[in-house]
C-alpha cells in the first residue's frame, strides 16, 4: 500500500484517542475486571481490527487486507503465548488484582512504543539488504524448533531480564505497593514502588517476544504500515484478553506446538520469496494458503489442547475416587 504521510498520522491519532478512550472508560480507576467487561472489550477490540481490515480492503484491495488480516492474526495468537509469561510476572511480583488492569495497560503501552522502533528498524533493513529475508527465516525456523524444545520443559518461575535487574539494582526501591503510584518519598529517599517494577517488566518481556514476532509478521507482509496496525490491534487488546482467557491458559497444553508450527511455517515462506527475489525459480505461498495454513492450525491447537485438559481432569478425578474408595 502507498500510505501518505498524513494517513500515517491520521492512523497514529486515531489509535492514540481509542487508547484514551479504553483507559478512561475501563482502566481510570483501579478495580477487579470482570468476566463480563473483559470480554465487552475483548469484542470492541477485535470489531475495531475487523473494521480497519475492511477499510484496508476498501482503500487498498484484497492483498492488503488479506495481509493485514493474517499479521493481527499471527500477532494475536502470539500475544496469547505472551499472557503466561505475564501470568508469572504478576505472581511474581504479588500484584493486587485491584491494580494488575493499570500493570497491563502502560506495560503494554511501554511494548508498543518499542514494537514501533522494531518495526523501523526491521523496515529500513529489507529496503537497504534483500538478504534479510533468509536471515528473518532461518532465526524463525528456530525459534519454531525451540519452542517445541521449551514446550516440552516444565514450568519454570520467573526471574526477570537483564534490563529488569539492572534497574533493580541501580534504583532504590520500596517492596510496598502505594496504590498506582510509581514513586514514593519515605524518610527523605525517593523510592521506586514495585507498582514500576512490573509495569517495566511486562514491556521488556514483550520487547523480547517481538524478536520472533516482528520477523513472522514480515514473513507475511512487507508493508510497514500493515505491520505496523497489525502489531497494534493485536496488543491493544491484550489487557482485556488476560482476564478473559486467564482461566483458559492453563487448558491450552497445545498452544506452544501450534505456534512453533505457524513460526516454522512464515519461516519457510520467507526463504521461499528470499530465494525468489535472488532468481531461483521456487514456489511462492500466497497470502490465503498462509490464512487457511494459520486458521487451520491455531483451530487444530485449541480443540486438541482441550481434550487433553479435559481428559487429564477426569484421570485426576478417577484417581481421586479410587484413593477414596482405598481408604
Amino acid at each position: 500500500m502507498d500510505v501518505s504521510l498524513p494517513v500515517w498520522a491520521l492512523t497514529i491519532v486515531g489509535l492514540c484517542a481509542l487508547i484514551a478512550v479504553d483507559f478512561f472508560v475501563g482502566g481510570r480507576k483501579p478495580h477487579e475486571v470482570s468476566l463480563r467487561e473483559a470480554g465487552i472489550w475483548t469484542t470492541v477490540w477485535v470489531v475495531l481490527a475487523g473494521l480497519f481490515g475492511l477499510g484496508v480492503y476498501l482503500f487498498g484491495g484484497a492483498t492488503p487486507s488479506g495481509e493485514f488480516f493474517a499479521g493481527f492474526v499471527t500477532e494475536k495468537s502470539l500475544s496469547v503465548d505472551n499472557l503466561f509469561v505475564f501470568v508469572l510476572i504478576m505472581a511474581k511480583f504479588a500484584v493486587p488484582s485491584i491494580y494488575q488492569q493499570r500493570v497491563l495497560m502502560v506495560g503494554v503501552l511501554i511494548a508498543l512504543v518499542l514494537r514501533a522502533v522494531f518495526i523501523a528498524a526491521g523496515a529500513a533493513m529489507i529496503s537497504a539488504f534483500s538478504w534479510v529475508f533468509f536471515l528473518f527465516g532461518g532465526f524463525l525456523v528456530w525459534t519454531a524448533w525451540k519452542l517445541i524444545r521449551d514446550a516440552r520443559r516444565e514450568e519454570e518461575p520467573y526471574e526477570g531480564n537483564r534490563f529488569l535487574r539492572l534497574v533493580q539494582r541501580r534504583v532504590p526501591s520500596t517492596d510496598e505497593y502505594h496504590g498506582t503510584r510509581l514513586f514514593v518519598r519515605e524518610n527523605g529517599r525517593r523510592l521506586m514502588t514495585p507498582m514500576l517494577i512490573v509495569m517495566l517488566a511486562i514491556g521488556s518481556t514483550d520487547v523480547l517476544f517481538a524478536l520472533d514476532s516482528i520477523p513472522a509478521i514480515y514473513g507475511l507482509t512487507q508493508d510497514p504500515y500493515l505491520v505496523f496496525t497489525a502489531n497494534a490491534f493485536a496488543l491493544m487488546g491484550l489487557r482485556q484478553l488476560y482476564f478473559l482467557i486467564g482461566g483458559l491458559l492453563r487448558k491450552l497444553v497445545h498452544l506452544s506446538y501450534g505456534l512453533s508450527v505457524i513460526l516454522g511455517f512464515i519461516g519457510v515462506k520467507l526463504v521461499l520469496h528470499a530465494l525468489h527475489e535472488t532468481g531461483v525459480h521456487v514456489p511462492q505461498i500466497s497470502i490465503p494458503v498462509s490464512l487457511s495454513v494459520i486458521f487451520g492450525v491455531l483451530l487444530v491447537t485449541t480443540v486438541t489442547s482441550l481434550l487433553a485438559s479435559r481428559r487429564e481432569r477426569e484421570r485426576a478425578e478417577a484417581d481421586r475416587e479410587h484413593a477414596g474408595v482405598g481408604s
